[in-house]
């Protein structure tokens, strides 16, 4: 399961904290209001009983009373019902409509103790409030005042309450997002910065902020980027001063072979191998020191115009003795890019060289287009890259070594080196994968390369 980014969590975390405390703030302030409202009744209920129970007193002590007459004599209005139980009979002012029967056992046996009595009933499925009254020893009156228009109060107290718990949960949540938002502006910063250096701009830095609280993220990063350009720069520097200091002693050993090789006939076989030896490894040197010097200079600005990409592959074929026709160019794909000329021939030319050696040979040169990204994919026949290595493929000291391995030491181990760094100069990225049918293609994508 995907777990939630911060912001996400953030403004979660502020949608229930908004929640839990509006839901706790109208559940005590529904049962307050509920308490105080039926309290209110009740007492209101209460002495209503007490005031028409004299009524009914005062109109029973006759010789022969009209005991409905008294009872409807009574101003209850339409809320409250009477009801006299006399002896064994019960009375009420008109049909009964199961009021009786509302009437629980236990309170009619208090309240014919002679004890007033107080109950909560539901008269046909609705709330409903029992007052009971001892009259006479024989004589009990009950009042029943229906609740209905309380409880359709209460349950319009709930549904107010409850929208309002939610609007503020809602509330609470975009409350988080927006503060996030703000919150977490300076790692976005950061974000983009790094993925500027890790894109080869060493010159990304960030903002200088008033945020006492942000100064030393700010500070430290700025730090952090300066001493890695300079490590970077020293290390290019180095390796383009030793690349340099190379060639002149590589050149007179490259002249020294070139004289044994040509008296080869002349020598005895075991020393006309060992010339054949020495003067393949200073090949192989010479080409280190060349790829040496293409990373030292892979810093330098990338200089963007508009090139034929397809005639370039067609030159690095045929420059390799291959057939042009391997260049394949998509119908989307506008023939002209705008790029770097010379960084993208060496892409050319590396992928290239890397499917001879290691591959045996390219199968196709496929240039393709995904929105503004220019892709480069040169595919092979050969046995593959093993996949815990295609995301690492590019690391010199990787393929350096599965170069001397597949290939028994041909190559240096720093073309695909070179093509990712022209293909991060771009702001781009190289990458390799399985060939459907079987073999290697390796892939560059330049952004912005595309109209």
């Amino acid at each position: 399961m995907r777990r939630l980014g911060l912001r996400a969590r953030v403004s979660a975390g502020f949608a229930v904290g908004a929640l839990l405390l509006s839901a706790s703030m109208a559940l005590v302030s529904y049962e307050l209001t509920r308490r105080s409202l039926l309290d209110e009744r009740e007492r209101t209920a209460v002495r209503a009983a007490y005031f028409d129970a004299a009524v009914v007193r005062t109109g029973l002590d006759t010789e022969e009373p009209d005991v409905v007459e008294v009872l409807r004599s009574l101003d209850t209005g339409g809320n409250r019902r009477p009801l006299l139980h006399r002896g064994d009979d019960w009375y009420a002012r008109t049909a009964d409509a199961g009021l009786t029967a509302a009437i629980p056992a236990d309170l009619q046996q208090l309240v014919q103790t002679g004890k007033p009595a107080v109950q909560r009933v539901r008269v046909n499925g609705h709330p409903t409030l029992l007052v009971g009254l001892p009259l006479a020893p024989s004589t009990s009156y009950y009042e029943l005042t229906s609740l209905r228009e309380l409880d359709q109060t209460l349950r319009v107290l709930a549904l107010a309450l409850t929208a309002v718990a939610i609007v503020v949960a809602g509330s609470g949540a975009a409350l988080g997002w927006y503060a996030t938002r703000h919150s977490l502006r300076p790692l976005t910063a950061v974000a983009d910065a790094a993925q500027e250096i890790a894109a080869g701009n060493f010159s990304a830095r960030l903002a200088a902020t008033t945020d006492p609280d942000l100064t030393r993220l700010s500070t430290s990063f700025n730090h952090m980027v300066d001493q890695l350009s300079q490590r970077i720069a020293r290390d290019r520097r180095f390796a383009a001063d030793v690349s340099h200091e190379l060639r002149s002693p590589l050149q007179t050993l490259s002249a020294a072979a070139s004289v044994l090789a040509r008296r080869r006939e002349h020598l005895d076989e075991r020393t006309a191998t060992a010339a054949g030896l020495v003067a393949d490894e200073i090949t192989r040197f010479q080409q280190l020191v060349n790829d040496l010097i293409q990373l030292a200079r892979s810093d330098q600005p990338v200089d963007r115009a508009p090139v034929d990409v397809a005639a370039l592959a067609r030159r690095a074929c045929h420059a390799r003795g291959l057939a042009d026709t391997l260049v394949r160019t998509d119908r989307g794909a506008a023939p002209t890019w705008l790029v770097d000329e010379r960084r993208v021939e060496q892409i050319l030319a590396n992928l290239v060289d890397n499917a001879l050696r290691h591959g045996g040979g390219p199968v196709a040169v496929r240039l393709s287009r995904r929105g503004g990204t220019g892709v480069i994919e040169v595919e092979d026949g050969g046995p593959g890259v093993p996949p815990g290595d295609r995301d690492i493929i590019f690391d010199r000291f990787v393929r350096g070594r599965a170069a001397h391995s597949r290939a028994g030491g041909d190559g240096t181990g720093l073309g695909l080196a070179i093509v990712a760094e022209h293909a991060a100069a771009h702001r781009g990225r190289a990458s390799a994968g399985a060939r459907p049918g079987g073999g290697a293609r390796f892939r560059v994508e330049l952004p912005g390369a595309l109209p």
